[in-house]
């Protein structure tokens, strides 16, 4: 107790030093010409001569200190005096009123005195910054979890003023609210957590046989897919403090601030063992680092903070580090070795079953009536995450509840999945006769080339009502089962159903529009990808031509080959396409009859289903006319 009440005087009178020396420099900068007067003093006798002279243009009498203060000049030239007022001379007046001086008296109030003047000039700004210094040291031993106010300076201000301290955010185990009943669709990955948990709660198994826990894993996958769910289920599975922060909070303006905050995120980890620490978008801090001059002092040394104390601290202890990312290929080497992150767990976007899971244990959530097919929402949902899914159950809610209904129906998750992959409709946007018409033959041409493909994607959904993604329409295929791989026909029967709806315009209309803007640019990737990427050209084999770029956030592929062979692969990717077109314009030519006919219905009805697309595709019409001379090339 003595030696915290040393500490405590100490504080004070370091924090009065610095007020005061504060204060005085402050008074010196908003007033300089107190401190740093420029009054010149002159003798009575030279004062009474510089009048005589008619030398002085102002003077002014404080009587309370016997002291004249005069001017002479103007302008530029103007210089002020002060000389002691001789006593008794009667005759000043007379001289200053000959030479038309014009002069004043200043009669100070006797209530008046020196410490008012003080305390306004010197010890306001002395209170202000100390009661500031007070309120500041208060609030950081807050946040550093300390009892009491008390006025240590070495607490307040030993981190530059609370810069070093970490935002992290912790929750204690069952309090994050999520175990891994809470997780769907992410089956492989919670099997490889689940053994962390294990050896959080019963770490004397792994000890006796003389394993080790893992100091970390790395959870890696699209955005969406539950990377930060998973990791919060771990420490609700093990009932262990959960220590939350993101990679960019470690960013600093000034050097050495990062670090600081990675060793007081690790001191606080410390003391909780066991724990779980999870950083998210580590790659913020764990980017490679660049071996040119063009270095960033403090993103290194952040990161080399970060290596160091996943290498120091004790994981028998039971610390485990989670960190999440979705861009693996731009983090440092020494990052992902085994000894730092020893496990790198996919979490990639969910299968059939996966989806139908997570719709599930959404829909828990909500009131849903009775009957609701999960199972045909997930086949209408290939490539969606687990957060587009639960979208698309609180949007289906969301309509029911301005449908005026209690419970959700099957008509309101089908319309969710179209307000999410396409957006809502988008009532402002009127189309013409004309433009509706290109619309319905545009949609239809997809969905003749699909239906009659030998592909196993059937049309599950035909509709021209505008959305506000900016699509006029769009044509549903939906998946019977799960495909892991894709031959080179299934290829060029996807690009021949794109290219349909462009085909359909030009086989009707005899012109082009520009509708097929998008339909262009995937028909264009996928023939690319075929070249580049697949090994699935005549011309190039087995030869990778480009490497991918941010896989998870769909960055596209990269060309790795000379100026000439990219001219060439441009080539090749439009022989597929065109191959793709002409594919589509002989099926659309052979069932022109049902063309008319299905868009005709279409641009009456503007939304019909995959059955009603079928049933007339399939019905035969015997009245139908033939195009034998269209049929063949």
């Amino acid at each position: 107790m003595q030696m915290d009440d040393k500490k405590k005087r100490q504080s004070m009178i370091l924090y009065l030093i610095v007020a005061v020396v504060a204060a005085i420099v402050l008074r010196s900068v908003l007033y300089p010409s107190i401190t740093q007067p420029q009054i010149k003093e002159v003798s009575y006798s030279e004062f009474l001569g510089m009048v005589d002279d008619g030398k002085v243009s102002q003077v002014q009498l404080d009587t309370g200190k016997s002291i004249i203060r005069f001017t002479t000049g103007e302008g530029d030239d103007k210089q002020t005096y002060q000389t002691n007022q001789f006593p008794n001379d009667d005759s000043l007046v007379k001289r200053l009123e000959k030479k038309n001086v014009d002069f004043s008296a200043q009669i100070p109030d006797e209530s008046s005195n020196m410490w008012i003047y003080l305390l306004a000039s010197y010890g306001l700004p002395i209170l202000l910054i100390l009661g500031g210094g007070y309120l500041l040291n208060r609030q950081l031993r807050k946040q550093m979890g300390e009892d009491g106010p008390s006025m240590n300076f070495g607490s307040g201000f030993g981190m530059g003023g609370g810069l070093g301290r970490s935002n992290v955010k912790e929750v204690k185990g069952r309090e994050t609210g999520v175990t891994f009943k809470d997780v769907a669709g992410q089956d492989e990955a919670k099997e490889s957590l689940a053994e962390i948990v294990n050896f959080l709660e019963h770490p004397e198994k792994y000890s006796a046989i003389g394993a080790r826990c893992p100091r970390g894993a790395l959870l890696v996958g699209p955005p969406g897919t539950g990377k930060t769910l998973l990791a919060k289920a771990v420490a609700g599975e093990a009932n262990v403090p959960f220590f939350q922060i993101s990679g960019s909070e470690f960013v600093e303006m000034f050097v050495g601030r990062g670090a600081a905050k990675v060793r007081d995120l690790f001191k606080q980890a410390n003391e909780k063992a066991p724990c779980i620490v999870f950083i998210d978008e580590i790659d913020t801090i764990g980017k490679k680092r660049d071996v040119s001059l063009n270095t960033n002092d403090e993103r290194e040394q952040t990161l080399n903070q970060l290596l160091t104390e996943m290498d120091g601290f004790d994981n028998h202890k039971g610390i485990v580090v989670l960190g999440a990312t979705n861009r693996p290929d731009s983090l440092d080497p020494a990052l992902l070795r085994p000894g730092r992150f020893d496990r790198r767990v996919p979490v990639e976007l969910p299968d059939l079953t996966g989806r139908e899971a997570i719709l599930k244990l959404h829909g828990n959530d909500v009131k849903i009536e009775p009957g609701v097919d999960f199972g045909a929402i997930a086949r209408q949902t290939p490539g969606a995450s687990g957060a587009d899914l639960a979208n698309m159950i609180n949007e289906a809610a969301l309509r029911a509840v301005r449908m005026g209904r209690d419970r959700v129906t099957q008509e309101d998750i089908t319309e969710s999945v179209d307000v999410v992959i396409a957006g809502a409709k988008k009532k402002s946007t009127v189309l013409s006769e004309h433009e509706k018409e290109v619309v319905s033959y545009h949609e239809t041409g997809h969905a003749i080339v699909a239906a009659v493909q030998n592909g196993k994607r059937p049309v599950s959904k035909i509709t021209i009502v505008p959305r506000t993604s900016g699509a006029l329409g769009f044509t549903m295929q939906t998946e019977e089962d799960e495909h892991y791989l894709t031959t080179r026909e299934e290829y060029k029967q996807r690009i021949a159903v794109i290219c349909g709806g462009r085909a359909a315009e030009e086989l009707i209309f005899g012109q082009m529009t520009s509708g097929a803007a998008n339909d262009i640019e995937k028909a264009t990737k996928i023939a690319r990808a075929m070249v580049t990427q697949l090994g699935m050209s005549d011309r190039f084999g087995m030869m990778a031509l480009g490497e991918t770029r941010n896989r998870y956030l769909g960055g596209g592929t990269e060309l790795t080959c000379s100026d000439e062979t990219a001219t060439a692969v441009d080539a090749e990717v439009s022989a597929l396409v065109e191959e793709g077109h002409q594919t589509a314009l002989r099926t659309l030519k052979e069932n022109r009859f049902k063309l008319h006919e299905i868009a005709h219905y279409l641009q009456k009805k503007e939304t019909i289903t995959g059955e009603e697309f079928m049933n007339i595709l399939n019905r035969d019409d015997g009245f139908a006319p033939k195009y034998p001379d269209e049929a063949t090339e």
